[in-house]
């Protein structure tokens, strides 16, 4: 990434270049992502092909202004991390699903940040509803942030007993993240190539066992700290205490006006969920 693109990146989350790579402006650029560009899976049911390449990333998330999932938006934002003079590891993490089954391989894409002024952090503007800053790498205590209670622990140490099956040996490197006592992901702590996820990418965008090709979502976090997600053609607002509203939007109009004065996405047609074939 060249300055002039790690620029305009920062022009979509309306930030200033920091001077220095430090832990202060990692949580600023954290948080203005979640707040700015929406997690989304919509071109998985518009039939837009998901490319795993900087150059593609970034005209999507900053030129287009568009969002995506995890691959997209922590590998863009890792992207710009590095240029911007920090350490960043491309971290493999597998979902925890039902029952605490885990899912595939390369499940999810997360990041290890190196600060200038000696931080270690887990960096992830790709999950959804997930913590609003960044999370200490190596504390193992709990972790209280706007988004829950969080806590990383290594694989195999169940204090609490919440973690079920799928549950690795103690002394493995893998770590467990958890938000209000539940699972989330499981992370791998060996760096990764970026080429290393397409496989995952792939999956979650043609598999019919994949949630994201069942299913249409856009979501961002609010400036009071909530969230506003769109799911179908339902609204739903979480308040920053966890009070949810939630309304059905009825035309195509309102539901496009949504995408475009909410998520500042410009769709000429309704979204629908495609099926196994890619007809709707």
């Amino acid at each position: 990434m060249n300055s002039a693109r790690a620029d305009a990146y920062l022009r979509r989350l309306g930030a200033t270049r920091p001077q220095h790579p430090t832990t202060g402006a990692l949580r600023e650029l954290h948080l203005r992502h979640l707040r700015t560009v929406p997690f989304e899976n919509l071109s998985i049911h518009l039939g837009e092909e998901i490319v795993l390449e900087e150059k593609r990333l970034l005209d999507k998330v900053v030129e287009a202004r568009r969002g995506g999932f995890c691959y997209e938006l922590n590998g863009a934002f890792g992207a710009l991390l590095s240029a911007l003079g920090y350490e960043v590891g491309l971290l493999a993490g597998r979902v925890y699903g039902d029952e605490g089954r885990l899912g595939i391989p390369y499940d999810h894409l997360a990041l290890r940040v190196r600060t200038a002024d000696g931080g270690d952090w887990l960096a992830d503007v790709g999950f959804g509803a997930h913590s609003h800053y960044p999370l200490a790498f190596a504390e193992r205590g709990d972790q209280t942030d706007p988004g829950g209670t969080f806590r990383v622990a290594e694989a195999g140490a169940d204090p609490a007993g919440v973690l079920g099956g799928g549950g690795a040996s103690a002394g493995t490197a893998d770590l467990d993240v958890l938000r209000n006592g539940k699972p989330q992901y499981r992370l791998e702590t060996r760096p990764r190539a970026f080429g290393d996820f397409a496989a995952g990418a792939w999956w979650h965008s043609t598999s019919p066992h994949s949630h994201f090709t069942r299913s249409l979502v856009c979501s961002r976090v609010t400036d009071d700290g909530g969230r506003i997600t769109i799911g179908g053609r339902t609204l739903t607002t979480t308040a920053p205490d966890g009070r949810k509203e939630t309304r059905e939007l009825g035309t195509d109009e309102e539901v496009l006006s949504v995408y475009r004065e909410r998520f500042g996405i410009g769709l000429s047609s309704v979204p629908t969920v495609r099926s196994r074939n890619g007809n709707e």
